[in-house]
């Protein structure tokens, strides 16, 4: 997620960015919070290079692919793992929320925009879409 953000393509400020992600997340907090999702890893067999979660009611909490594995399809296939586990569990809808650089990407796995926000964290504004797509 650090990595995502910090040093792949932004349409984000430098200051955005450090508000959004200021360090790797780590600590009881971060884990306790990712131990209530369905969390898919993909790796080179020596780090990971994204991650995808799902979690109550259809929602994706994270979407993070490394810089260096953007454009690869790698988003494509965690999505992919995330809509057949989400239809296992007979979720209605998928829903998230999209930063300007995930909004794209969301819209190609046929995702809609609800709305656009801007939400306020670390003393910084973001533009953001609440995006959702119907499960049949």
């Amino acid at each position: 997620m650090y990595d995502a953000v910090r040093h792949g393509r932004s349409d984000y400020s430098e200051e955005q960015r450090q508000a959004w992600v200021p360090e790797p997340r780590s600590g009881v907090d971060w884990h306790n919070r990712l131990l209530t999702q369905k969390v898919l890893v993909a790796d080179n067999m020596t780090t990971i290079v994204g991650f995808m979660s799902l979690a109550a009611n259809g929602y994706i909490d994270f979407a993070y692919i490394r810089p260096a594995t953007q454009s690869t399809g790698l988003f494509r296939r965690l999505f992919n793992e995330v809509e057949e586990l989400a239809m296992q569990l007979s979720e209605k809808r998928l829903w998230v929320h999209a930063s300007l650089m995930a909004q794209p990407a969301f819209t190609a796995m046929g995702f809609s925009i609800v709305r656009e926000e801007v939400v306020e964290l670390g003393g910084q504004s973001f533009q953001r879409y609440e995006m959702e797509k119907v499960l049949c």
